[in-house]
């Protein structure tokens, strides 16, 4: 039996340790906004918050999950960063499809809770290892500043 923290509950699964820790998320636990793109680690759409860092879920085993705190994209809007970052989101039309942007808003979050005020290059940067097959790179861009914006003026979102 495996005890994970995610979104601040106590979760367990009995899987084998290997399983990786997207499949548990979402398969055992129900938890479908993170999702599988590639399985590799490349495209960004598993990314989740472990110890308040963007991880890529489809590479974590999940025995390597144990004592440390998950945050998926149902509870990142509980965060000071993960709140301002759906706002601008939502602000800046930033979808097409969305299939991405679970695990957009996820690294954007991560980036602005470390660093709440980054460059473009910073931004380009941090997120240049989540795809968005419809290409709304340069929309990203602006709702990661709209939401250091509103960071800076001290609001939650």
């Amino acid at each position: 039996m495996i005890t994970l923290e995610i979104n601040g509950k106590q979760h367990s699964v009995d899987v084998p340790a290997d399983v990786p820790l997207l499949w548990v998320i979402r398969e055992h636990l129900k938890l479908t906004g993170t999702k599988f793109g590639c399985g590799k680690g490349l495209c960004g759409s598993c990314t989740v918050h472990v110890d308040g860092k963007a991880e890529r879920s489809c590479q974590i085993p999940v025995a390597d999950a144990q004592g440390k705190k998950i945050t998926t994209i149902e509870a990142v809007g509980s965060t000071r960063s993960g709140a301002a970052v759906q706002k601008a989101w939502v602000a800046e039309d930033v979808p097409q499809c969305g299939y991405c942007q679970s695990g957009q808003i996820m690294q954007a979050a991560a980036l602005l809770a470390a660093n709440p005020k980054p460059t473009d290059a910073q931004i380009d940067d941090n997120l240049s290892g989540n795809l968005c097959r419809c290409g709304t790179y340069q929309r990203i861009r602006k709702a990661v500043h709209r939401a250091s914006r509103s960071l800076k003026k001290g609001g939650k979102s």
